[in-house]
């Protein structure tokens, strides 16, 4: 009976536009592949489209970004402290950012400038002259800097993804950092602020 339900189920869903009475598009609409009988499973949608690479600055490291990769965790190796190696479960809305983000730039390279970073590093930082704040986003895995470099095309201006990043309803901090050797956009989840950093 069990068997017979959950086939049953399997058949209504894949027959009716129960995404669209989700509020999920039904493009995206993916079924988990219940099992209807020992061998049988529900037929899946194909690959999901490679929305763009992300690309980590300090060691050369690439990964595909789409709707399913990277898992959480493998963002957060992504963005290790790139000193320690340290690691630390970053907010997952950063990486959904990235992924809205990249939607809108599909096929472009994000590269990944900075990510978590250990009381050490920061304070390395500091010391050298960088303008870290004391206790930043970054040491409470709450903060991505990165810049977005459309195919074929220069990186996007961080002043202009400033103004995508709010589009969104980003109600996070935001800073943007201009000189050649920087330019890149800072993202955290904190307090909604705005700054031009140096």
């Amino acid at each position: 009976m069990r068997v017979l339900l959950v086939a049953s189920l399997a058949s209504v869903i894949a027959s009716t536009s129960v995404p669209s009475v989700l509020g999920m598009d039904p493009r995206t609409f993916r079924a988990e592949g219940h099992a209807t009988k020992k061998g049988d499973r529900i037929e899946q949608d194909g690959p999901r489209p490679v929305l763009a690479t992300l690309a980590q600055t300090h060691t050369g490291e690439r990964v595909i970004l789409d709707a399913d990769s990277p898992a959480q965790d493998r963002f957060d190796m992504l963005l290790a402290d790139r000193s320690t190696g340290q690691r630390a479960s970053l907010d997952p809305r950063l990486l959904n950012l990235l992924r809205q983000l990249a939607a809108a730039h599909e096929g472009a390279r994000i590269e990944l400038v900075s990510g978590y970073r250990s009381q050490k590093l920061n304070e390395m930082l500091r010391k050298k002259g960088h303008h870290v704040a004391s206790h930043s986003q970054h040491s409470l895995g709450n903060a991505v800097d990165f810049r977005i470099i459309p195919k074929d095309e220069t990186a996007i201006s961080p002043r202009k993804l400033e103004q995508e990043i709010r589009a969104l309803g980003w109600i996070g901090g935001v800073g943007t950092y201009m000189k050649s050797d920087d330019w890149f956009v800072h993202a955290d989840v904190g307090g909604n602020r705005r700054w031009d950093g140096q």
